[in-house]
């Protein structure tokens, strides 16, 4: 596999060479989340648009796609503007844009054959339209839909749902191009039946909603939809026409605890350096802190005592059942062992893996990940970064 930036050093040959803390991105396991994936949006009828921030890698993004299409989703206009430099043609800014956005989004809709912002208020319509207007384009918009994340999006229930929608479709400046949403608290369920009755809910709300408004005279081209924990858990997807997960690609130990995936499934993880070996009192420390795995607190409603990643070994990485990462500091991560002959098996120079909490965190703290396909460090892939 060839180097992605002909200016970045070979990659080293085997996990043993690497600096640590590293982040690692295990290539057979990527390439069946991508596949599996792929294949479950043809099984449910739709298209899929997946998104790109967990990865950020031009790379990443065309294994979701496999070539069939250039649409992505992103959280950042740097994102945008990144795929667009690399080929991307299609591209959903999938974050209610603000008005002082709005003259590098236009930017980006002047260099991209397709560019779909995502708007929840009237007064960003109005600035939508009116700067579309001085730049004589045409705007393509997302109107968002709560689904009962109560995070972003239009109250589907309420008049101002309709207004919206109208106003957006009644502008000569603006093209209403569909309805979104996002689930995101299906991460609070503690059941994969509760998911699958958020992915009913997140589907039923927002296809109910464009009934509503094709009903009223306002033209819904699209109806878009996904997370990763209820694309994977939804039984239909009738009346959607998209789906835009993405955590999948490389999923994480909150996944694994939902039932998303298995552990065995988790694409990234972060390579550590024992750096402390203390026995007597059952602990390790190693250099990956919270700039390496982020502090997100992982599925503490299904395990209080989840800890900031699953410990594994570093050459299979298979969970090591003895060992817990109970804290973490900036630069450090304590590990608690179940016993002094657990801990005393790895001394300062010994080698770990952790699958983090929360891939899209942990991932954003590197600016370059280690392909890898068992101990073989095959490749070098430098993810976007900014706003």
């Amino acid at each position: 596999m060839a180097l992605t930036d002909p200016g970045m050093a070979a990659p080293p040959l085997s996990l043993e060479h690497l600096p640590t803390p590293t982040g690692l991105v295990d290539l057979p396991r990527l390439q069946a989340n991508c596949l599996r994936m792929a294949e479950r949006a043809d099984r449910l009828g739709v298209r899929l648009r997946p998104h790109v921030k967990t990865h950020k890698t031009a790379e990443v993004a065309r294994l979701q796609l496999a070539g069939r299409a250039t649409s992505i989703t992103v959280s950042t206009l740097a994102e945008a503007r990144f795929f667009a430099e690399r080929g991307f043609a299609d591209v959903l800014y999938a974050v209610p844009i603000t008005p002082q956005r709005l003259p590098a989004a236009l930017e980006l809709a002047r260099r991209l054959e397709r560019f779909t912002l995502t708007l929840d208020h009237p007064r960003v319509a109005a600035a939508a339209a009116e700067a579309a207007a001085s730049a004589d384009l045409r705007l393509g918009v997302m109107l968002e839909v709560d689904c009962g994340a109560h995070r972003c999006g239009v109250d589907p229930a309420s008049p101002e749902a309709v207004a919206l929608a109208a106003q957006v479709a009644a502008s000569p400046r603006l093209e209403l191009r569909g309805l979104l949403t996002h689930a995101g608290h299906a991460y609070a369920c503690p059941s994969l039946a509760e998911v699958a009755a958020v992915a009913g809910q997140e589907r039923e709300v927002t296809v109910t909603l464009a009934r509503a408004l094709r009903q009223a005279g306002v033209g819904v081209g699209e109806v878009s939809v996904g997370s990763t924990p209820t694309i994977c858990a939804v039984d239909h997807l009738t009346g959607v026409d998209e789906v835009r997960p993405g955590n999948y690609v490389f999923f994480d130990a909150f996944q694994a605890a939902m039932g998303s995936c298995g552990l065995e499934e988790c694409a990234f993880t972060v390579l550590t350096t024992v750096v402390g070996c203390y026995p007597e009192r059952r602990t390790l420390v190693v250099d990956a802190g919270a700039l390496a795995l982020s502090k997100d607190a992982g599925p503490t409603h299904l395990d209080p005592h989840c800890g900031f990643g699953v410990v594994c070994g570093a050459a299979d990485c298979s969970p090591l059942p003895g060992l817990h990462l109970a804290s973490l500091t900036q630069e450090h991560g304590t590990v608690r062992a179940r016993t002094p002959q657990v801990a005393a098996a790895f001394p300062p120079g010994a080698r770990l893996r952790i699958i983090p909490n929360h891939s899209c965190l942990a991932a954003a703290c590197f600016d370059v990940y280690h392909v890898v396909d068992g101990d073989r460090v095959l490749d070098l892939w430098r993810p976007c970064r900014g706003w």
